[in-house]
This record gives C-alpha cells, structure tokens and sequence, in this order.
C-alpha cells in the first residue's frame, strides 16, 4: 500500500514531467515562430528584389524609357511614306498629331536645341527613320519641346545618355500618341544580343513592349550597349556633343539608383527650332 510520503514523491514526479513538456513546447513555438518569421523575411526580400529588377510601367530595367503604355495590338505594315499613330493616354502638353500620309522616306532636317547648358543641334535622318523623324518634327514645329526639362541622365558603365522630350519632367508624359518601332541599322554587336549605340546618337525612348515610344528621346554622349529595339533617327553635332560633356561631367543624383538620376544641373530645352 502506498504512503503519504510515496503519493508525494509521485506527485513530484509528476509535476515535474509536465513542466519539462510545457518548457519543450514553449522551445518548439519559439522554434516555429523563429522559421516563420525567417519565411516572411525571405519573401519580403525576393518580393522587393522582383520589384525592382522587373520593368516598370514608365521604366526599363536600365534602359532608356518613355510612359507611354503600348497599344494592344503590334502596328501592322505600312506603305513606304504611310505612318501611323494610334492615340495612347492623354498629351503631357497640347499638339495635333503628325500626318500619316506622304511621310518623306529621303533626306535629313536639322533642329537646334537651345539649352541652359548650351547649344545641341541635331540631324534628322528620314531614310533611317522616317516615321519617328516625321513626329519628332511636327512636335518641334508646334514647339512641344520649348521650356521642357531633360529629366535623367545615367553615367554608368553602358549607358551615358541625357534623355529629355517628357513636358511633365517626370519621365511619365507623352505626347497622347504612340510611334511604331523603326528597327535601328548598322549598330556594332556587342554581347548578349546587345548592340552598341555609339555617341552621338539620337535615339527615341520606350518601354520595355513594342510600338511605345512617344516624345521622350536620349542623346548618347558616350558609346552605350543596349538591345537593338530603340529606334535610331539622327546624329548630334561636336558643339552639341560638348554640351552633354559639360551636363555629364556635373553628374546626377542617384535618384533612380547608382549613375541613374536628375541631372545635378537642371537642364531646359528653351527652344527646338526646326532648319
């Protein structure tokens, strides 16, 4: 028969099994609690990593970009000196559209720009690329691009350009069309399915789709690899070329990320005059 003593002890026993069940119970929440945070924590990670390593809607991952969204449907095949510009979002800046017929597919126009930071006069080449020389004019001509500002400049290895054309000065205005993609020729391979866009170069904005681009173009002042999907229509001048130096030289201010920013000296098109 059992005595006190040993009812006791029992109980101790116990008492003492279950309070080593609840500290290993408390060890495996904390355990799991640990892990989840941990889960949580990684996909955090990989969620911001996708974010800012996919394009955006306004921006290419590193390339050069203009807002406007693409159409639904790729523009089909036109008629040499036909062009066409289907309505895509509202103007950053009131112009009527260019016209698509008897589009001039020979020959080159040249529009000085006036900036604050000095004289950069452009080459226009129909031949290359009549279409997206034909809307560059027709927004000059209306003065779409007097008192804009060239909203980035990127100064990393690969791409060194000024990009201007957005009224807004945020990168997300466009001029209330699209322009259908004019393949670029002649650019020297590089690696990866790139091509080098040499400096000099006068070349239009886009998104990451096909058919996007606006008003919003770059001016390479300095050999840069991309893929071969923006549209090439002219050439800078040496004056002009010296302009960009004195832009580029000044710098930017990392605001879309390392050599990707706003100039660190405002840079406004005062006038583009076209001839």
């Amino acid at each position: 028969m059992a005595t006190n003593q040993m009812r006791r002890e029992a109980a101790k026993r116990k008492l003492a099994r279950q309070q080593e069940r609840r500290v290993q119970q408390a060890k495996r929440r904390r355990q799991i609690a640990v892990i989840t945070s941990v889960a949580v924590v990684v996909v955090v990670v990989v969620g911001v990593v996708l974010l800012t390593t996919l394009p955006r809607s306004s921006d290419t991952a590193a390339a050069p970009s203009d807002a406007a969204t693409p159409t639904s449907q790729a523009a089909a095949a036109l008629p040499p000196g036909s062009c066409a510009y289907p309505p895509e979002g509202s103007a950053a800046k009131a112009n009527n559209p260019p016209t698509t017929k008897d589009v001039p597919t020979t020959g080159t126009s040249t529009v000085a720009l006036t900036t604050s930071a000095g004289p950069i006069r452009l080459t226009l080449n129909a031949a290359e690329a009549p279409c997206t020389v034909n809307s560059f004019l027709s927004l000059a001509r209306q003065k779409y691009f007097d008192g804009t500002t060239c909203h980035r400049l990127t100064t990393g290895a690969g791409l060194k350009v000024l990009q201007c054309g957005d009224p807004t000065g945020t990168g997300s205005g466009g001029p209330g069309y699209t322009i259908t993609d004019e393949a670029p020729k002649g650019l020297a391979p590089a690696a990866n399915g790139t091509v080098t866009y040499p400096r000099g170069t006068v070349a239009m904005a886009k998104t990451s789709a096909p058919n996007s681009g606006g008003s919003q173009f770059f001016l390479v002042y300095a050999d840069s690899t991309l893929p071969p999907d923006y549209t090439v229509f002219g050439t800078i001048d040496a004056p002009g070329l010296a302009t960009l130096d004195k832009i580029a030289k000044a710098g930017e201010d990392d605001s879309n990320g390392a050599g990707d920013g706003k100039p660190k000296v405002p840079v406004t098109i005062t006038s583009a005059v076209v001839g």
